[in-house]
């Protein structure tokens, strides 16, 4: 299956900023069951964009900007092959709690066992886990699919309601969240109460029909445990799925503080106010290189040019420019 994403993201100043410091994850990975055939990434104002690849082979692109701007456009767009998954089971053999014990004992899984600084363990979440009566039983498969299923049943959706630098307790206490958080909250107890090594996972989710519950037009998390045999399985709490071919994965971490789609700084004295357009389309494959991709026009506010603005002077703070997911 082809997908063609494109990933608008408008930062608007209050008033003029003298700098402007950006990451951007936003480049689809290429792995097993996926391959970016074609990435694109433009910002205005215009600038010179680097990249490199961390240490869990994400690809980061980061620029600067260091004139006078009133506004930040960063436009990506990709073309993703995903190839169909291997369709995975309710369970496995009750001796696959030893499998994946001797498994972890013998890898380097440390980072995605131990709390992170949005997944660790409160007295709100090990309560939520008494609740669900979360333990080790019969085998690792079939309690993260109950996981999944409990999750998605015991909180709403609610976009808005958390930001990016939401604790999870505060989608505990009122049993709402977005993505980011049933991602969150799935991971710290899957990490705690199962000793099962998870993961976060940033990236897009292809909207086919109306059961799914996050929003089309916005970027999408979700999780995956390592299991013996099937290495890597996706869970999608906020939409009761196994990660599949509709999924697209950009980014893996810890949790979300590892791979924001956009994490930056401003220099200036002022506010910004942050616009997101996601469009995921499925794509008959590569298209032809000399012709332009046009721009939706519902999106148009979202990609004009960067006006020239007066010049200020030297503004003396910075602050930080961070995109959530599913708000």
């Amino acid at each position: 299956m082809y997908y063609s994403i494109r990933h608008l993201t408008k930062f608007l100043y209050k008033t003029p900023v003298s700098e402007s410091i950006m990451e951007t994850r936003m480049h689809p990975r290429s792995d097993a069951m996926q391959r970016c055939l074609t990435f694109q990434l433009s910002v205005s104002p215009r600038c010179r964009v680097f990249s490199y690849r961390d240490h869990l082979s994400n690809q980061v692109h980061h620029f600067d900007i260091p004139g006078q701007h009133g506004q930040l456009v960063i436009v990506a767009e990709s073309l993703v092959e995903v190839e169909p998954h291997i369709e995975i089971p309710p369970s496995m053999p009750d001796s696959a709690w030893d499998e994946l014990d001797q498994l972890v004992s013998e890898g380097d899984f440390w980072e995605m066992l131990l709390p992170s600084e949005f997944a660790t363990p409160t007295p709100a979440l090990e309560a939520l886990a008494d609740q669900l009566d979360l333990r080790r039983r019969d085998d690792p498969l079939s309690v993260l699919h109950r996981l999944n299923e409990q999750l998605f049943r015991y909180f709403d959706y609610k976009p808005q309601s958390t930001t990016a630098d939401s604790h999870i307790d505060e989608a505990l206490l009122a049993r709402a969240g977005v993505c980011q958080d049933f991602s969150h909250i799935m991971i710290a107890l899957v990490r705690s109460r199962l000793r099962i090594p998870c993961r976060y996972v940033s990236g897009y989710l292809f909207h086919r029909d109306e059961k799914d519950r996050s929003v089309a037009s916005a970027t999408h998390a979700w999780v995956e445990a390592f299991l013996p045999e099937y290495g890597w399985v996706g869970f999608d709490p906020t939409n009761f799925l196994v990660a599949g071919d509709r999924h697209i994965r950009t980014a893996i971490g810890r949790d979300y503080a590892d791979v924001p789609p956009t994490h930056g700084i401003f220099r200036g004295r002022t506010k910004s106010e942050l616009s997101v357009a996601v469009r995921v389309e499925p794509s008959e494959g590569i298209p032809s290189l000399d012709r332009e991709l046009p721009v939706p026009e519902d999106w148009s506010m979202l990609v004009e040019k960067a006006q020239a603005v007066p010049q200020s002077p030297p503004a003396l703070s910075r602050r930080q420019m961070q995109q959530s997911q599913q708000q």
